[in-house]
């Protein structure tokens, strides 16, 4: 972290959120407030507009320059969430206990509520008085040190997703519901009588659609 007196400043996003299959990652980056363009210089930006190979690159760059910290939230809590109507809180208190553990001045976050402003209050008030917080829609594209935070959160899911494929024993693809190697991987290797596994989101559309009939809410299609 900074030196005492010396502002820091943070960026928070997400990767997941709208996956069928394994956690919903959390990252933030911290960095005193004058190493900012060294994170713009890095290459820092929303994750989804580089490779897999390019976001690695800069990744490791973000790491030497930042603080970063993350939190995985597996299937089984997203599901919880979901059937209170609490996405939003859920990934609100994720980002608020990563700015108390990092401490900074101000904040920058990518919002997941429609009203941006409502989601900052949301996570400030759980952050506490110490950190300002700034919440808007597409932070990813328009604030570097939130495209850092994003580019952290991409590269911990992918490596998870890349553990939980190694457990399986096979390809899983993505993990959402709109490729098609998730879906064929699911149809084939969970039985519609059987137990959900504790990867797969049973509170997703696709479950249902993949998997015939199970009761609960249903929550599907959000970007992230």
């Amino acid at each position: 972290m900074a030196a005492a007196g010396t502002e820091t400043i943070a960026g928070v996003d997400e990767a997941g959120r709208g996956a069928w299959l394994g956690p919903l990652v959390v990252a933030a980056v911290a960095v005193p407030l004058d190493r900012l363009p060294d994170i713009r210089a890095a290459g820092a930006r929303d994750s989804k507009e580089l490779s897999p190979a390019a976001r690695e690159r800069v990744y490791g760059k973000v790491l030497r320059l930042g603080t970063c910290r993350s939190v995985a939230i597996v299937p089984r809590t997203i599901d919880r969430s979901v059937d209170r109507g609490e996405l939003n809180l859920l990934e609100a208190r994720a980002f608020a206990r990563l700015l108390r553990e990092l401490a900074p001045t101000t904040a920058y976050v990518d919002a997941c509520d429609a009203d941006a402003e409502r989601f900052g209050r949301t996570v400030a008030r759980i952050a506490g008085p110490s950190v300002r917080v700034v919440a808007r829609h597409k932070a990813d594209r328009d604030n570097p040190l939130v495209g850092a935070a994003s580019i952290v959160a991409k590269v911990r899911r992918d490596r998870a997703i890349a553990r939980l494929a190694e457990r399986l024993g096979e390809p899983i693809g993505s993990g959402y519901p709109s490729d098609a190697r998730t879906i064929d991987f699911v149809r084939r290797t969970v039985a519609p009588a059987a137990r959900l596994p504790d990867w797969l989101r049973r509170s997703w559309a696709t479950t249902k659609r993949v998997i015939p009939v199970r009761p609960g809410p249903t929550l599907d299609g959000f970007p992230g």
